[in-house]
């Protein structure tokens, strides 16, 4: 069956809600044993739940992914609980919004140890054990903003997804004769829990008619792509991130979503 990754191990950090939530049940029905990791224990919790109640295998580990102890505690206690470990999937991040002039030192500091430095750390982390196994896989979630759009407000989540590709290339190509691939996901407008509390349903459909697919994107989506980048169909893919954002970033501007050149007539030479 594609996409099966029955009797593996996966690890999703910010996985108690949004697109890491996504991402762990996909894994889960997939047959993987997931190890839901969340610095919100009562979200992660039902995340697990979810997922034992569908019959599938998970377990919480509360972890701060922007510390290091953390993430090595977390790979250690997922190969305490399950013996191995086949896929670490960071997904964890914050997105704090401030103008590059009102960007504090802290706020810097912890986008950049949440959103990059962790996956720096869980690679390290479960480095020895892929090559104990004699591979693995590595996936982040990465985003469209920064590697191929801006937004105001976002420069330090920018720089880190855009240092978190500049990171997948690198650790793709040291790893590549290990058998240990590394791949990301950069999600566009994708409708989670934050964002519906954050907007209106008004809100939500003016920015799904800016999006050329018509419709937000769903956590699902991302654990979709996921599971292809851990299976063994894709075993030849490494260095790579997929866009998954319903073609939001491919138009030129505005006014091609607006029907502006749908007026103009075709013209022949």
């Amino acid at each position: 069956m594609l996409g099966d990754i029955t009797g593996k191990v996966a690890i999703v950090t910010g996985s108690g809600q949004g697109i890491g939530e996504g991402i762990a049940k996909v894994f889960a029905r997939a047959g993987a044993a997931v190890v839901v990791a969340t610095r919100t224990a009562s979200n992660g919790q039902e995340t697990v739940d979810d997922i034992l109640g569908a019959g599938g295998d998970a377990m919480l580990i509360h972890c701060d992914v922007g510390q290091r102890d953390a993430v090595e505690e977390l790979v250690a206690m997922t190969m305490e609980r399950y013996r191995r470990v086949d896929i670490g999937i960071h997904n964890a991040g914050i997105y704090a919004m401030h103008t590059v002039e009102d960007l504090s030192d802290e706020v810097l500091d912890e986008t950049l140890a949440v959103n990059l430095k962790a996956a720096f750390w869980l690679t390290q982390a479960c480095l020895p054990h892929f090559r104990q196994q004699g591979g693995g896989r590595l996936i982040f979630t990465s985003s469209v903003t920064g590697p191929r759009v801006a937004m105001p407000k976002t420069s330090h989540y920018a720089m880190s997804k855009g240092g978190m590709n500049a990171f997948i290339r690198t650790a793709a190509l040291e790893f590549a004769r290990e058998n240990i691939t590394v791949n990301g996901v950069e999600p566009g407008y994708i409708l989670t829990q934050a964002m519906a509390a954050l907007a209106s349903d008004e809100e939500v459909r003016a920015i799904a008619s800016c999006i050329p697919k018509g419709d937000l994107g769903t956590a699902e989506d991302i654990g979709n792509t996921m599971l292809f980048l851990a299976s063994d169909e894709a075993s030849y893919i490494t260095g790579q991130t997929v866009v998954v954002d319903g073609a939001s970033t491919l138009p030129e501007s505005q006014v091609v979503m607006d029907g502006f050149y749908d007026s103009i007539p075709s013209t022949s030479t």
